[in-house]
């Protein structure tokens, strides 16, 4: 059972870039210290504060731009964690200088790193970088197979619609043989069948689908999988926001600003980039259900609050139904959480959830 915590490297209301950094990285030696298996970057782009990244609501600010760059910042600070990507997007990232990146961080980590790729669906970032999204389902194939050959073959050789290499070496290669765990997140109704079929682990997340719209994309992502002949229901890990107090009162009420907040804007960006969207549909249905959530419906089906024996009982029923092999633990949703009180909640998750979850 992978037991992993979620940095989406956020800013706090009138904090600095600087305390981004430092909460970072404390976060990262306090899972170090505590037990916690990893820690999961995020990629986040253009999102500076005071600005809004769409017309809708914007995001919270963060400074997770070079998630690599700060994996590697991690692991030479630590001997023991894993230290995850989650996730690299892959058609906004050149797939040469990306292996060679990867393969350099999982040397200088010992073979420590996983990691997750994807597409992101917000499309702000590619308009940042100048690459139209229509594009990113191409891109995202075509950069795989440049990874996987950069670090399985003596040399590339790939001609693509976007890419095209000739003898190209590759230097180093990975650490771990044949390269690092790869991971692919799924989001939407056609992502989970392709993701299946390819026989790749994936991520499942509570932000933009409940539990029984998780359970049902699960269900599709297995069956496309045997469909192609891939052994066995596939490795699953839940992203899932969680936070553990002493009392359910505390655990109610110390988050709940915080994770409100963050609902509405995720709520407002879905909306939004509904629009000229492939999955728009998608997009705009998952935006008007977060919109109308209250906060007692998002703890029933989206959260993971309360006392170590409510957050375990309901984590454990969580990993039977949906067949998952870890959980990653988002543990302050909308970055409005006090620090000492995020940093309680994951001290109490590790010393008192964490075993009940490994023990069974």
């Amino acid at each position: 059972m992978h037991l992993g915590i979620v940095m989406e490297c956020e800013h706090r209301d009138g904090g600095s870039e600087r305390g981004a950094f430092e909460e970072l990285f404390a976060l990262a030696e306090l899972a170090e210290a505590t037990g916690i298996d990893a820690v999961w970057l995020a990629e986040r782009h253009f999102a500076a504060p005071g600005r809004l990244q769409d017309p809708a609501g914007g995001t919270i600010a963060s400074v997770a731009s070079a998630p690599l760059v700060l994996a590697t910042a991690i692991a030479v600070r630590t001997s023991r964690l894993r230290v995850g990507i989650g996730v690299s997007v892959l058609p906004l990232a050149h797939p040469i200088r990306l292996a060679e990146e990867v393969a350099t961080l999982d040397h200088i980590s010992g073979g420590r790193l996983d990691f997750g790729i994807g597409r992101s669906g917000f499309q702000v970032a590619y308009a940042g970088y100048g690459i139209p999204y229509a594009e990113s389902r191409d891109r995202f194939a075509e950069c795989l197979a440049v990874l996987l050959q950069a670090w399985t073959q003596e040399s590339v050789e790939f001609s693509g619609a976007y890419y095209q290499f000739h003898d190209v070496s590759v230097v180093p290669k990975p650490y771990q043989a044949p390269h690092p765990p790869l991971r692919i997140a799924a989001t939407t109704q056609d992502t989970f069948p392709l993701i299946g079929s390819w026989g790749y682990p994936t991520f499942v997340g509570l932000r933009g689908a409940d539990i029984e719209q998780a359970r049902g994309y699960l269900a599709v992502y297995r069956a496309a999988r045997a469909e192609a002949g891939h052994a066995g229901p596939g490795d699953v890990m839940l992203r899932i926001p969680v936070y553990v107090a002493e009392t359910e009162q505390e655990a109610y009420q110390q988050p709940m600003a915080s994770t409100l907040r963050s609902y509405q804007r995720l709520a407002e960006r879905f909306s939004y980039s509904a629009t000229g969207s492939e999955v728009g549909e998608d997009r705009a249905a998952r935006g008007g259900q977060l919109a109308a959530a209250g906060y007692e419906e998002l703890l029933r089906g989206r959260l993971a609050y309360g006392t170590p024996d409510a957050v375990a009982a309901k984590l454990r029923y969580l990993r039977d139904e949906l067949g998952l092999s870890g959980f990653l633990i988002e543990p302050n949703v909308g970055a409005g959480i006090p620090r000492e009180q995020v940093f309680r909640s994951i001290d109490l998750f590790a010393r008192e959830v964490a075993p009940r979850l490994r023990a069974d």
